[in-house]
C-alpha cells in the first residue's frame, strides 16, 4: 500500500494516478476519514494528559489531608471520555487503514498513460514467426492426438482443467527442470519449495486481498488459501524481516501449481490451455534497493526472455498502460509468444516492480549499513508459464502429419526424444 502521510500531502498525484488507471475512488472521504481519526487521537491524548496532571492533584491533596473527591469524580469521567474516544479512533483508524489498502499503486514516471491494453506499446520484437506450408492448427488440436485430455478432466473435478498423458506429461516436467535449472544455474536465483496454501495475510502483503478475493480459493475450514502464484509465499518469505544492505539484492525461484477462480473471464479463452483454474509456472521474485529496483527489472524480464529465446519461440515485450496496469505494480512488462494457430502473440510473463508497495503491507526492510532500517523494493515476474509454453511449442513447432519437434534445448530433458508424434 502507499505510504498514508505520501498519501495526505499528495493528493492531487494519487487523484492523477487513479485517473490515469480509469479507476473511481472519493480521496476526499479518505482525507475525512484520516482527519477524522487524528482529530480523536488529539483529543484523547489532550485528555490523557488532564489525567495524569490530575492524578498528581489528587495524590498531593491526599498526602495533605485535603478532599480531592471532586477531582476524582473528574478522574473517572475523563476515563470514560477516554474509552469512548479510544473506540471511535479504533474503528476510524480501521476505516482508514481500509481505503489505503484498496489505494492501487502509483505508476512510475516511465509507465506509459493510456486506457487498456490497445494503448500498450511494443517494446521489441524477438526472432521470426514460423511459415508454414499448410494452415497452422490451434493447440487444442494438436493437443488432442498427443494426450491432452479435458474430458476425463472435466469429469474429475470440471471445466478449465487438464489431463496430460504420456509425452505431454513428460513436456510439462522437462519445461519446468528447463527453466528451474536455468534460473538456478545461469541466473543466479536460488530455488525455494514453499507451501501451496497460504494464509490472508499474506494474500495481504502481496497485495490479492482484499481487492481481489473473487479471484482465489479460499479453503472453507480455516483461514487458508490456494495460492494464485508462488509470488505470495515467496515473497512472504521474509514479512516482518529487516535484512542486511549486503544480502540484497536476494533473487529466487520456485516451481508451483497456481489456482485462479477466474472471476469475471467467463467466455474467454474457454477452450484449451490459455485460461485455466490450475496451472504450473515457474516464478522469479527480486527484493533490492529502491535505487536498484529499475535496472533489476530490466535484468528480470531478460531472464525471463532468456527462456524463449532458448525455445527459439518468436514472442514481443510490451509495456503495459496505466490503465491496463496490476493494482500493485508501479512498472510492469508483459511478454507475448506468437501462437500462428491463433494468428496472434498471448501473455506468457508479466515482469513487475512493485516497489516499496508490497514490502509496506509486509513490513520487509533492509538496513544500511550505519543508516535507518528502510523498506526494500519487491519484483517478480513469470518465467514461464508452463502450460503457456507448452501451449506455444505445440503450434510453433507443429507439423504437417500432426507431429511436434522438440526444441533442441528440451531434448536432454526428454531423454533424448526429439519429437511427438500422434498416437
Amino acid at each position: 500500500m502507499l505510504d498514508v502521510r505520501f498519501v495526505r500531502k499528495n493528493l492531487d498525484q494519487v487523484r492523477e494516478a487513479l485517473a490515469n488507471r480509469q479507476m473511481k475512488l472519493d480521496l476526499d472521504e479518505f482525507s475525512r476519514l484520516d482527519e477524522t481519526r487524528r482529530s480523536l487521537l488529539t483529543e484523547v491524548e489532550a485528555l490523557k494528559t488532564e489525567r495524569n496532571a490530575s492524578s498528581g492533584e489528587v495524590a498531593k491533596l491526599k498526602r495533605a489531608g485535603q478532599d480531592a473527591s471532586h477531582l476524582m469524580e473528574r478522574l473517572s469521567a475523563i476515563s470514560e471520555q477516554i474509552k469512548a474516544l479510544d473506540e471511535g479512533a479504533r474503528k476510524a483508524d480501521e476505516e482508514s487503514e481500509a481505503f489505503l489498502y484498496s489505494i492501487p499503486n502509483v505508476p512510475h514516471a516511465t509507465t506509459p498513460v493510456g486506457k487498456d491494453e490497445t494503448d500498450n506499446p511494443v517494446i521489441r520484437t524477438v526472432g521470426d514467426k514460423p511459415d508454414f506450408g499448410f494452415a497452422p492448427k490451434e493447440h487444442w488440436e494438436i493437443g488432442q492426438n498427443l494426450g491432452l485430455d479435458f474430458d476425463r478432466a472435466a469429469k474429475l473435478t470440471g471445466a478449465r482443467f487438464a489431463v496430460l498423458w504420456g509425452d505431454l506429461a513428460k513436456l510439462e516436467r522437462a519445461l519446468a527442470a528447463f527453466m528451474l535449472d536455468m534460473h538456478t544455474g545461469q541466473h543466479g536465483y536460488k530455488e525455494v519449495s514453499t507451501p501451496y496454501i497460504v494464509n490472508s495475510d499474506s494474500l495481504r502483503g502481496t497485495g490479492q486481498l482484499p481487492k481481489f478475493a473473487e479471484d482465489l480459493f479460499k479453503l472453507d475450514f480455516k483461514d487458508f488459501y490456494l495460492i494464485p502464484t508462488a509470488e505470495v509465499p515467496v515473497t512472504n518469505l521474509h514479512r516482518d524481516e529487516t535484512m542486511e544492505e549486503a544480502d540484497l539484492p536476494r533473487a529466487y525461484c520456485a516451481y508451483t501449481p497456481c489456482f485462479r477462480s477466474e472471476a469475471g473471464s467467463y467466455g474467454k479463452d474457454t477452450k484449451g490451455l490459455i485460461r485455466q483454474h490450475q496451472f504450473d509456472k515457474v516464478e522469479l521474485v527480486r527484493f533490492c534497493r529502491p535505487e536498484d529496483s529499475y535496472e533489476q527489472l530490466e535484468l528480470l524480464t531478460n531472464h525471463a526472455e532468456e527462456v524463449l529465446k532458448r525455445l527459439k519461440l518468436p514472442y514481443r515485450v510490451i509495456a503495459l498502460c496505466t490503465g491496463d496496469l496490476g493494482f500493485s505494480s508501479a512498472k510492469t512488462y508483459d511478454i507475448e509468444v506468437w501462437l500462428p494457430g491463433q494468428n496472434a502473440y498471448r501473455e506468457i510473463s508479466s515482469c513487475s516492480n512493485f516497489e516499496d508497495f508490497q514490502a509496506r503491507r509486509a513490513g520487509i526492510r533492509f538496513k544500511p549499513k550505519g543508516g535507518k532500517s528502510q523498506l526494500v523494493h519487491t519484483l517478480n515476474g513469470s518465467a514461464l508459464a508452463v502450460g503457456r509454453t507448452m501451449v506455444a511449442i505445440l503450434e510453433n513447432c507443429q507439423q504437417a502429419d500432426g507431429s511436434v519437434l522438440i526444441p533442441e534445448a528440451l531434448v536432454p530433458y526428454m531423454g533424448g526424444q526429439t519429437v511427438l508424434s500422434p498416437k
